[in-house]
């Protein structure tokens, strides 16, 4: 086993804990980073060599250069990214609000790429490296009440098609991890903002998500400790795709998209082709 550098985003709770108490199970060393350090030293202790706190509000450019320098400076490199900070906005995009729209955004988009801007120059130079980009199912098919989350988890997909292709020939591979459901507290209030304003009209649609999510928080059919062994143990595989999908309700659901968009290219395959110049 070769020993790996994590730098690990929101691994204060939830998978992020998780995926760093298995990393260094392992004998890896990690960068655990969160908005508050204490949280992670409370947890995990400060004793360890091979265990670095850092403070870390992802949506912040300058915390997350100082973050990669600090790892930089006490391991030497870093060897995997896992972008795992994020929360969810449970509403009907009519149901929020411009600031709940733009704290998530803040958060699971322009977060997770102030953290990537701010450790690829290091794996650039080290001409190797891993990131693992937390996505979600929501950011393959969508769900009614999670609209503005899913377009977050869209962004991050798009996001790490593009740089698994414009990285790879620089020894750096990037792959979007996509959980479905797992009991961890993300369906708990500090991990899931439901929107303030709920319409009557979305009852049946976004309501009725708002009910699922409250009767399935700590049911999630996913174990969150074997996603965590999963996660590390796949930052060593040879030649890792660029989409990783977990847990079987996040298969399920893949399948049924790809059926269904199979089922629309044959049903409206004529009209899709007829908008081309004539050939010839």
């Amino acid at each position: 086993m070769t020993q790996l550098v994590f730098f690990i985003t929101g691994a204060s709770r939830g998978l992020g804990a998780l995926i760093a108490e298995q990393a260094l199970a392992q004998g890896h060393k990690v960068v655990a980073t969160a908005r508050s350090p204490a949280s992670i030293t409370e947890r995990f202790g400060d004793l360890s060599p091979n265990l670095l706190a850092l403070a870390l509000d992802v949506a912040d450019d300058a915390q997350a250069i100082a973050a990669a320098d600090a790892a930089i400076a006490r391991f030497g490199r870093i060897d995997v990214l896992v972008n795992n900070a994020g929360f969810g906005l449970l509403g009907a995009v009519e149901e929020a609000s411009a600031q709940e729209i733009e704290a998530v955004y803040r958060t699971n988009v322009f977060g997770l790429l102030a953290v990537t801007r701010a450790v690829l120059p290091h794996m650039r130079r080290q001409k190797a490296g891993r990131i693992l980009n937390f996505s979600s199912i929501g950011g393959y098919a969508a769900s009614p009440g999670w609209g503005v989350y899913c377009s977050t988890k869209f962004a991050v997909e798009g996001l790490s098609e593009a740089l698994a292709i414009e990285l790879k020939p620089l020894g750096i591979h990037v792959t979007a991890i996509e959980p479905g459901y797992f009991r961890t507290d993300f369906l708990d209030g500090a991990s899931l903002k439901v929107s303030q304003a709920q319409i009557a009209d979305y009852h049946a649609t976004a309501g009725a998500m708002r009910g699922f999510a409250a009767q399935a928080n700590h049911a999630q059919p996913g174990d969150p400790a074997r996603l965590a062994q999963v996660v590390v143990d796949f930052a060593e595989a040879s030649d890792p795709p660029v989409r990783l999908p977990l847990g079987s309700d996040t298969v399920a659901k893949i399948e049924e998209k790809n059926a269904a968009t199979a089922a629309l290219l044959a049903q409206w395959r004529a009209v899709s082709v007829s908008t081309d110049f004539p050939a010839g």
